[in-house]
């Protein structure tokens, strides 16, 4: 599985942000005009303004964007033009001849920062207490709007153009058989990878299932009633930013692109609602984790660009492809929505893994990575050539 000599089309990449910029961000910061104080003593209208405080003074006082910058280029990175769009990407390929390519997806608003601990891991098991029969060759692409890939400037990137354009990458980096994971909307794209089963695809793993009934049962298991709850958590309460970006990302682009204490608030509130926490994000997460994935945002001005994916798929539903390819899921407990094995089962009919874990959330690379490298590893262990 050793891929070929890369295209001349793919062009090696380093990050190097404008110390002019990350002044900009500074000043910006201690210009903040912060709004009224809530009026409840929760995160039921939002970001409270004392912990959104908190994190934007560290922000501009103590963190430090070129630790994380060195992270970044420590890994090969590269860009290649697919569809007309430059689709920015890590590729790690293991010592091992004998790795399987592996394609990992990322979500909003999330980034290729949620794989980085994964990287090392899947493509070195050895060095890490694992097995080398487990080894991946490992591709981390960003979506189009997101991160340093180009901004789409013409509708029309559904979630289906997007998973034609990684079928694209990995024949370019020159892998015969290869398997895809992801979760959020990179599940919603790996799941349309396996909706297209191209050629050379062994199999998928999904960390966010999307396989709710087209009908739901009238009798519900009390699995299946807190499925429906957490779905409907998903689509009320905690459906702010998907309603927004999905029917006018441009207006919120505005805000995002003009104050990185909007683009951070737009982010925090989704680490802190959707993590597996006992009230704050930074249960789950440290604050230069999060911050790491929210100066990538404000750097690359991904604010607009990225909330279109809800624009041009919104007729995407909860329910997905029923899918006959490979399929091993994850189920993550704190999870929303989290849906109940039977849905699963229906809905991919060749499941050859079901794991659940004992903690994690949404956002399960980012929060529980060595509970996911595991899960990958055991879940595409059959699929191996």
């Amino acid at each position: 599985m050793t891929p070929s000599t890369p295209s001349a089309v793919i062009r090696p990449f380093t990050v190097a942000i404008p110390d002019a910029d990350i002044e900009d961000l500074k000043q910006r910061l201690a210009r903040t005009r912060w709004p009224d104080r809530e009026t409840v003593p929760d995160w039921s209208q939002g970001v409270r303004l004392a912990n959104a405080q908190s994190l934007i003074s560290y922000w501009e006082r103590e963190y430090d964007w070129r630790r994380f910058e060195s992270q970044l280029n420590s890994f090969p990175q590269f860009l290649t033009e697919i569809d007309g769009v430059d689709i920015h990407f890590i590729h790690v390929k293991s010592k091992n001849a004998n790795a399987m390519p592996l394609i990992l997806t990322h979500g909003w608003p999330s980034s290729i920062v949620e794989f980085l601990k994964l990287i090392g891991p899947l493509t070195d098991p050895v060095a890490f207490g694992g097995d080398i029969e487990d080894s991946f060759d490992v591709v981390v692409p960003s979506l189009p709007g997101v991160g340093f890939s180009g901004k789409p400037t013409e509708t029309g990137w559904t979630v289906s153009r997007i998973a034609s354009a990684w079928v694209e990458l990995m024949k370019r980096l020159g892998y015969e058989h290869w398997a895809a994971q992801g979760g959020d909307w990179g599940a919603v794209v790996t799941t349309a990878l396996g909706a297209l089963q191209p050629e050379g695809l062994l199999g998928i793993h999904l960390n966010t299932p999307y396989a709710v009934p087209a009908q739901i049962p009238s009798t519900l298991s009390p699995e299946e009633r807190y499925a429906v709850e957490t779905i409907a958590l998903y689509g009320g309460e905690l459906g702010g930013s998907s309603h927004l970006q999905g029917t006018k990302p441009e207006t919120v682009g505005f805000a995002l692109a003009d104050s990185p204490a909007g683009q951070a608030a737009w982010i925090y509130e989704k680490f802190q609602s959707k993590t597996d926490n006992q009230g704050l994000a930074e249960d789950a997460l440290s604050i230069d984790d999060m911050l790491d994935e929210i100066s990538l945002y404000w750097f690359t001005n991904s604010g607009a660009s990225s909330g279109r994916i809800y624009w041009e798929n919104k007729s995407a539903s909860l329910a997905g492809p029923k899918l006959s390819l490979p399929v091993a899921v994850t189920v993550f407990p704190r999870d929303i929505p989290r849906l109940p094995r039977g849905w699963i089962e229906d809905t991919y009919s060749n499941l050859i893994h079901y794991g659940e874990a004992d903690r994690g959330g949404h956002f399960a690379a980012f929060e529980e990575p060595e509970i996911l490298i595991s899960e990958i590893r055991t879940g595409l262990r059959s699929l191996r050539l």
